[in-house]
């Protein structure tokens, strides 16, 4: 099945309108998909279009100085650093693509805070079929990828999203990150962790436009 609704979506790409029907009786002619089949091509088709919430993620193409803010542990306080985020579109207006370059304070193997260098890359976009924004995440701090579902809300200009991240083995994390839009020079990123049962801030990122 998934491999006549692949075919079925190439074809409709490529302009064809080739027959599916479930296995036809042999010898009997095909003159076209049957009703079913075309709707199911058509519907595809719309999915794959960008719309309204593609174009909310495309204000965050640019240049990006950024400045965070983030606590190891609960009750210490926050170290800071500054880096820089680069971000464009891509596949024809469907994707949000993040490069992250920067540098962090992390504990070395003696204990003691030492500068290192963070690289970070993110993908988001609007899956139509889920009616949901989608994000993934890798970074060169870890080995895993971070996947998570979201929303928009208009009248606060604030994406939010949730996930699970397996911070240590055997153990998952549960995180809340907001994104709220400031004005089209600035947004604010907030991120929570279920610590206990308790939701406890851990790291924020200011975003300023670079000039």
């Amino acid at each position: 099945m998934k491999t006549k609704i692949a075919l079925a979506t190439i074809a409709a790409v490529a302009g064809l309108a080739p027959a599916f029907a479930a296995d036809p009786t042999p010898g009997t002619p095909t003159t076209g998909a049957s009703p079913n089949e075309a709707d199911m091509m058509k519907q595809m088709m719309e999915m794959g279009k960008p719309g309204e919430n593609q174009k909310l993620l495309a204000q965050f193409v640019g240049t990006w100085n950024y400045t965070v803010k983030y606590s190891m542990a609960p009750g210490t306080p926050p170290s800071e650093s500054k880096g820089k985020a680069t971000c464009s579109m891509t596949m024809g207006g469907r994707y949000l693509m993040e490069n992250v370059s920067g540098k962090m304070e992390m504990p070395g193997p003696d204990g003691k805070m030492k500068e290192a260098q963070f690289r970070g890359l993110g993908i988001d976009a609007y899956d139509n079929a889920k009616q949901k924004f989608v994000a993934s995440w890798i970074d060169n701090m870890g080995t895993g990828i971070v996947n998570s579902e979201g929303t928009y809300d208009a009248a606060t200009k604030t994406f939010t999203y949730n996930s699970e991240e397996e911070m240590a083995p055997g153990t998952t994390t549960k995180v809340r990150e907001t994104l709220q839009i400031t004005d089209k020079d600035h947004h604010l990123m907030q991120w929570f962790e279920n610590r206990g049962g308790q939701e406890v801030k851990t790291m924020e990122i200011s975003y300023t436009r670079a000039k």
